[in-house]
């Protein structure tokens, strides 16, 4: 084998290594994103306040937020309790009169078909029932992610190309 030869088959190899390392860092992140599906629901659902599982090498570790301490009010009269309503969102609730369209899956948001392509929705245009809003890939599958309330957008909250939790808000719209 001549010096150019073997210079060829060591740069094709040292290639071949870099995309099985791409590869194999896909691999993970989709293990890990699953992982982070199938136990969020019984951590936020159950009297767990932490939950860690190994599998495989690979360790998923996760826990309820934690509130933070208040700071000792200083003898004021204590205001009157509020009544408790239904649980609010991890991330917040939307401006009054106005509804969230979130995340079905855990993965990585995409706002428009392809980088360059025009984006499916724009702040101030109109979306419809069923509507395609956007895409969500999760473990090398793109899906599509529709719309459940017609009305004006109002604001994108997930910047394109981020990782998106499930039930994490994507848009606000403004009901019509």
């Amino acid at each position: 084998m001549t010096e150019q030869d073997e210079a060829e088959h060591e740069t094709g190899h040292a290639a071949d290594e870099s995309a099985t390392d791409a590869s194999g860092e896909h691999a993970l992140q989709a293990r890990i994103l699953a992982a982070v599906d199938r136990l969020a629901p019984v951590l936020v659902e159950g009297p767990l306040e932490e939950l860690e599982v190994e599998s495989g090498g690979l360790v998923v570790r996760l826990a309820k937020p934690r509130p933070l301490a208040a700071a000792p009010a200083a003898s004021a009269p204590s205001a009157p309790a509020l009544a408790p309503g239904p649980p609010s969102s991890p991330y917040g609730d939307p401006s009054p009169g106005m509804r969230f369209v979130t995340a079905p899956l855990t993965g990585v948001w995409y706002i428009a078909p392809s980088p360059g392509a025009r984006p499916y929705v724009t702040v101030g245009g109109e979306v419809a029932i069923g509507q395609v809003v956007g895409l969500i890939e999760a473990m090398k599958l793109f899906n599509e992610i529709k719309s459940d309330v017609a009305g004006t957008v109002a604001r994108l909250l997930a910047e394109t190309g981020t990782l998106v939790k499930r039930q994490q808000p994507l848009l606000e719209v403004d009901p019509r």
